[in-house]
């Protein structure tokens, strides 16, 4: 049976690295999988997305940014994963549900109940199979974010608003049985032996 798979972390943490380390072991099993990445991965979403990323003449408030942010998902979950998962390909995407809870939640300060509402009426139970939670210190993360290039409204946040966001991403993700977390800290090698090692004890798909 077909999976979704998300990677998780702040900026900086290495997700798109780690996406692809995921999809060459699935590739590597004959499994067909398909990538997306939040917001964003439709025509329509990406266009949410660049509301949400890029700096306007007018503020974009937390709740407008809250209700952008399901509303590219909803768009992404709709039209691309679902179908893809109900033709037996596996999804691997960058952020989810958990980005919401996280980034609008613990950063913003909105109601974790009121997210868990927004995202029940649009979204109902679905969610992803495993999710894989780069753990990094903020600084260290933004160092990297910023060695890449220009920042984004997001990435420009203050250090308090990630330090916020990773307190309550370790404290959703220890509390569900679903997610892993890895220290996304340590070099690149060690951080693809933990994603492989990961997948070879939650998914038991011979090689």
């Amino acid at each position: 049976m077909s999976q979704f798979i998300v990677i998780e972390g702040l900026e900086g943490a290495g997700k798109s690295t780690v996406q692809r380390h995921v999809v060459d072991w699935l590739d590597a099993r004959g499994i067909a999988v398909m990538t997306t990445r939040e917001p964003g991965g439709t025509p329509l979403a990406e266009r949410m997305r660049a509301l949400v990323k890029e700096v306007h003449d007018e503020p974009l408030t937390m709740e407008a940014e809250l209700l952008l942010m399901y509303a590219a998902r909803v768009q992404l979950v709709k039209t691309r994963i679902q179908p893809a998962l109900a033709m037996g390909t596996w999804v691997v995407g960058d952020r989810h549900d958990l980005s919401s809870l996280a980034y609008q939640g613990g950063g913003r300060g909105i109601d974790l109940g009121l997210i868990r509402q927004i995202k029940a009426a649009v979204l109902g139970d679905f969610g992803p199979d495993l999710t894989l939670y780069l753990d990094i210190d903020p600084a260290v993360g933004l160092q990297r974010a910023r060695a890449r290039g220009p920042l984004d409204r997001i990435e420009r946040e203050q250090l308090g608003f990630f330090e916020r966001t990773r307190a309550c991403y370790l404290e959703l993700v220890r509390g569900d049985p679903r997610c892993e977390l890895l220290d996304a800290g340590r070099s690149e090698a060690e951080v693809k032996a933990a994603v492989l090692d990961c997948l070879e004890r939650r998914l038991c798909i011979p090689g």
